[in-house]
């Protein structure tokens, strides 16, 4: 059975550029959506402009401030309980899950795209999805890159650029980031 591009996104790996079809058409909704999203004045209305925006219910334990920037929107999963700060950006074509009880500073990036290396072969999208556990903290301009999975109670310290996955129970930082100690339950 062929998968439709949007299970072929969440799957991962080289999608060529010109095989995005009807996902164009997402990208053009979240770009279209997002300055309604981000001229919200109220808490209710963000979530009620970002829920559109991912095509599910955002839990009311959820804050989100604005601005927010996604290119995407229908591939971000949020949990219950989450903080997202300001200026935050979800590249989430990959898929980006959120779980539970996570906060998440002021312009953090969660990025799922990235390109060949070949310069042939550049323009093509190499997509990996990223898992942010329970009870994660993510500092202030933290950026998590391409398939990784934050475990749970991680701390990702200000500034870190994240390009592997972090064990739970630990604090990482630097860039790219590095162990810096576990965290004593």
């Amino acid at each position: 059975m062929q998968r439709n591009i949007f299970q072929r996104l969440l799957t991962g790996g080289i999608i060529p550029i010109n095989d995005m079809g009807e996902a164009w058409d997402v990208v053009a909704r979240a770009q279209k959506l997002s300055p309604a999203l981000n001229a919200a004045t109220t808490t209710d209305e963000m979530r009620e402009r970002l829920s559109e925006i991912i095509g599910s219910p955002i839990d009311k334990s959820t804050t989100v401030f604005v601005p927010f920037f996604t290119n995407f929107g229908k591939h971000i999963k949020l949990g219950k309980n989450i903080f997202i700060n300001h200026a935050c950006t979800f590249l989430d074509l990959g898929g980006i899950t959120i779980e539970d009880d996570v906060q998440i500073g002021p312009k953090v990036n969660l990025i799922t795209e990235n390109h060949p290396i070949d310069p042939t072969q550049r323009k093509n999208l190499d997509l990996k999805s990223i898992h942010i556990k329970r009870n994660v903290w993510i500092g202030a301009a933290a950026t998590i890159l391409p398939g990784v999975t934050v475990g749970e109670n991680s701390i990702i310290a200000a500034g870190a650029v994240v390009n592997k996955n972090v064990p739970a129970n630990t604090i990482v930082g630097g860039i790219p980031a590095k162990f810096i100690k576990k965290i004593e339950m």
